[in-house]
């Protein structure tokens, strides 16, 4: 090989490793395993909704609406109030993982 080719050859890995380092520090949209989804449950939603989710959490509404009451809240006929969660920096995605997460406990009940 010429000296030219693996100095071409080394400036590639070293690109390459460059892109696949910035991938790596960009957090995902959602919730980037189980253990996550868990620990955001259980500072944020273990209160009202119980250990298995068995308290306020319909399974019978679409995921699309359960969604939107996890971003935008949900004011009862009496409190507590469910809070806005898209407010507080959730992303849609991460609402989704949770309410993903949520009716897994429910189910495992």
């Amino acid at each position: 090989m010429k000296f030219n080719q693996v100095k071409k050859l080394g400036l590639g890995a070293v690109a390459g490793a460059a892109v696949i380092s910035m991938g790596l520090l960009v957090a995902p949209a959602g919730f980037a395993n189980q253990d996550e989804a868990a620990a955001t449950y259980k500072t944020k939603c273990v209160a009202c909704h119980g250990q298995k989710a068995e308290k306020k959490f319909d399974t019978s509404l679409p995921d699309a609406q359960l969604i939107d009451i996890v971003m935008k809240g949900k004011k009862p006929e009496k409190p507590p109030n469910m809070p806005a969660y898209g407010e507080k920096g959730m992303t849609p995605e991460q609402a989704k993982g949770l309410v993903e997460y949520m009716k897994q406990l429910k189910a495992a009940q």
